[in-house]
């Protein structure tokens, strides 16, 4: 038993680089033989994972946590903030959702928040010698100072030294580093022990001078300057990537981008697939000509089964099914391809029913009590393995399940999930993950048209991509601040 060293690395914006400067602070650790954890106090995403005691957090901290050789923990994240609307969002408290809050409820409620962040940090301190701590947003937020639970406020709490990071490929990182700086107060600014400049292309040697002018001004130094990292696969916290991906390929795929989209890291084994031209469907689009539709999970169902019928897209998926194509429904979106969709408790949003699509005849009631779960099976086949992991607080019943998609092991029993059409045409199921096995992969492709697909293993994939960040991220800093951060372990 002991007590660990913490780190902390807060950036000047959002997507400054903080999540994957964790995840090769956590790889180079572990490679260097030292027990490591990543934490984040507060996260806001919809990208979520399972942990293995039973809880969610947020994604980038799964990632982290592969980062560091471990299985991902509640403790990793013990708040994790998912927004169901643009002023509401549901509240998971180290791991298990307790209730919906607006954002002034959620400010008042941020100092018993705190408890729950140092309980599970104050755990952590016990079981590792390193924890690398990611900060939310930026520290120079001005409004949200005020009971900071994810930044600054966190750091004076557990007294520890912060990097401040910042992006330079999208401009202006001086003025970020700098102005951020000045944004904080006297203790603060103390705690900043150093710059790390991320994302950086061309001659290093044309930056030096502006490195050393940022050094002379706040008299704290540059930790080193990452390079822009090209092909690198590591799951998203939150935003999408909306470019189209594989143009020249014939197979296609199109996903709806709904505004409440949930866990769409799902579709990256698609996304990443050689064979695959794969698109996002967004606002104003219509659906385009494709072999594939998927409607993926929601965090608001009925709002966003409302909004896709705004957009015309059941007029869309009506076309596509004429034509010959495929659809896919996951989670969420396997619920809107029911009959009716019922929240009598407000559990997403206001109370009432929805009609769903009408394509499985089946209907699902929203519960108070959310489904969360790894698990592991095999497709309809009873013989291609799938792995993945159920989040969900409908519960769905109707005739459409006698033809499930996937069987998943409960102890010694095999539970049906999901449904499949009678004409072979429609596939629903609960099960996040579902093209993440490259058997799986190739059967899903294979149902939906395309033969011989080429073997994808996202797994590897994201490992090879933690070497390579680490790697480079090892090279990149400067030797002297790496070893200061395990001295005395």
């Amino acid at each position: 038993m002991f007590e660990s060293k913490t780190i902390m690395v807060q950036g000047t914006t959002s997507d400054a680089g903080k999540s994957t400067l964790v995840a090769a602070l956590c790889r180079i650790l572990k490679n260097r033989g030292i027990s490591v954890v990543p934490f984040k106090p507060q996260n806001m995403a919809l990208n979520s994972a399972v942990t293995v005691d039973g809880g969610e957090i947020g994604r980038a901290q799964a990632l982290q946590a592969q980062a560091a050789g471990l299985q991902p923990h509640t403790d990793m994240n013990p708040i994790l903030i998912k927004p169901t609307s643009d002023t509401r969002a549901q509240i998971i408290v180290q791991g298990r959702a307790i209730t919906d809050m607006d954002a002034a409820v959620y400010h008042d409620y941020k100092t018993r928040a705190l408890e729950f962040v140092l309980d599970s940090y104050r755990r952590l301190q016990q079981q590792y010698q390193v924890i690398v701590v990611e900060g939310a947003g930026s520290p120079a937020e001005i409004n949200l100072r005020d009971r900071d639970i994810a930044n600054m406020g966190f750091a004076e709490a557990v007294d520890c030294p912060v990097i401040l990071i910042a992006d330079i490929d999208r401009g202006g990182v001086f003025a970020h580093l700098v102005g951020t700086l000045e944004l904080l107060s006297e203790s603060e600014r103390k705690r900043v022990i150093g710059f790390v400049i991320n994302r950086f292309r061309g001659d290093i040697g044309l930056l030096q001078s502006g490195l050393d002018w940022l050094e002379q001004k706040t008299g704290k130094p540059v930790l080193g300057v990452i390079p822009y990292l090209q092909g690198l696969y590591l799951d998203a916290e939150d935003a999408l990537t909306r470019d189209s991906s594989n143009s020249d390929a014939s197979f296609r795929v199109a996903v709806l981008a709904l505004p409440r989209i949930s866990n769409h890291t799902d579709f990256d084994s698609l996304r990443l697939h050689s064979q695959v031209n794969f698109q996002w469907v967004g606002p104003n689009q219509n659906i385009p000509a494709c072999d594939l539709l998927i409607i993926p999970g929601s965090k608001n169902t009925r709002a966003d089964l409302q909004f896709l019928r705004d957009q015309q897209w059941d007029k869309g998926i009506q076309k596509h099914l004429r034509y010959g194509g495929k659809l896919i429904g996951v989670c969420g979106g396997f619920q809107m391809l029911g009959e009716m969709i019922h929240d009598p408790d407000a559990v997403e949003s206001v109370s009432g029913s929805s009609a769903g699509l009408g394509y499985f005849a089946l209907q699902t009631e929203l519960m108070r009590e959310k489904i969360l779960q790894q698990r592991q099976g095999f497709l309809w086949d009873k013989t291609t393995s799938v792995e993945g992991y159920e989040i969900h607080t409908g519960v769905s019943s109707g005739e459409a399940l006698l033809r499930p998609a996937c069987y998943l092991k409960d102890g010694d029993e095999s539970l049906p999930d999901g449904a499949i059409s009678e004409d072979n045409a429609i596939l629903g199921t609960y099960l996040h993950g579902l093209f993440d096995q490259p058997a799986a992969l190739s059967q899903l492709l294979a149902w939906a048209g395309l033969a011989a697909a080429d073997v994808v293993d996202i797994n590897q994939q994201r490992e090879q991509s933690l070497d390579c960040l680490a790697s480079a991220t090892e090279a990149a800093l400067a030797e002297n601040f790496l070893q200061e951060l395990v001295a005395g372990i």
